[in-house]
């Protein structure tokens, strides 16, 4: 009697599109081997900086503009800067492939590509990142939310450069112990300060929406962490939950959001999936 043969399976094509400190450490797991997966290509603004250490992965990735990724990849990551998301993820959820979404935030000025992956058959994937419990938030919404508020506390260097900073001339700098410098939506955080709190979109998205989120932000010198506290109330659970993220390279961006983004890409073709 001939034993069964197991199926063969074509692993999937991941490319990265950024390579700061998330897409950096992305594609070393990658590299590092993720069951199914492969890194096939990544890009970069400045493909050069990141050369030598391309080199040194056991397989290295082509080096491509964002605009070939969707060619030789069924999966872009994208940890690029925001005005860029278009270009990333259009080209792949309109040929129905999936599109890893670290700017959140940038999902509400081109909402249209959503509809573009429904019609397409693609999808849109925005990873827990720096944030948790969307999990228990994405159960209460198939109930009623009645209020979600998250308070947001940041070093004060994380802030610098925000639109809203600058817009309102606030002087960071000066800031000697925690001052409350916005207090608003989710839609008006995200124009705000695009590159700090995409966690309160992603929140919004799982829930209410970015119109009825209500979010708080703090400049705070005696902090060393990027702190979100989160109070929801449904009428299937009221809950609360806080997390304290060590900041990367990048003080915008803490350490757990390429962990997050790891974590996800594990469980595409894991035996065992926990979460919703």
């Amino acid at each position: 009697m001939t034993n069964p043969t197991k199926a063969t399976r074509t692993d999937l094509r991941v490319a990265i599109a950024g390579l700061g400190p998330i897409g950096t450490k992305v594609a070393q797991a990658l590299d590092r081997g993720i069951d199914g997966l492969v890194l096939a290509a990544v890009s970069a603004q400045n493909p050069e900086k990141h050369r030598s250490w391309l080199g040194d992965l056991a397989t290295a990735p082509a080096v491509l503009g964002i605009e070939k990724l969707a060619d030789v990849a069924d999966i872009v990551i994208e940890c690029a800067p925001a005005k860029l998301i278009r270009s990333i993820v259009a080209p792949f959820v309109g040929s129905g492939k999936t599109a890893v979404v670290l700017s959140a935030g940038a999902l509400l000025e081109n909402e249209d590509l959503i509809e573009l992956a429904k019609q397409s058959g693609g999808q849109i994937v925005v990873p827990t990142g720096a944030l948790i419990g969307l999990d228990a938030v994405t159960a209460a919404a198939v109930g009623k939310i009645h209020s979600v508020r998250m308070v947001t506390r940041k070093p004060v260097q994380g802030l610098a450069g925000a639109p809203y900073i600058v817009e309102n001339n606030i002087d960071i700098e000066r800031i000697t112990e925690p001052l409350r410098i916005f207090e608003g939506t989710a839609r008006e955080a995200a124009k705000g300060f695009p590159a700090n709190l995409n966690v309160a979109v992603a929140l919004s998205l799982a829930g209410i929406g970015p119109d009825r989120t209500r979010l708080e932000i703090w400049a705070d010198p005696t902090v060393t962490r990027n702190i979100h506290r989160v109070e929801v109330e449904s009428d299937a659970a009221r809950f609360s939950m806080s997390i304290e993220n060590i900041p990367s390279e990048n003080p915008k961006t803490g350490r757990i959001t390429a962990l997050s983004v790891i974590a996800y890409l594990r469980k595409l073709h894991a035996p065992l999936r926990v979460g919703t």
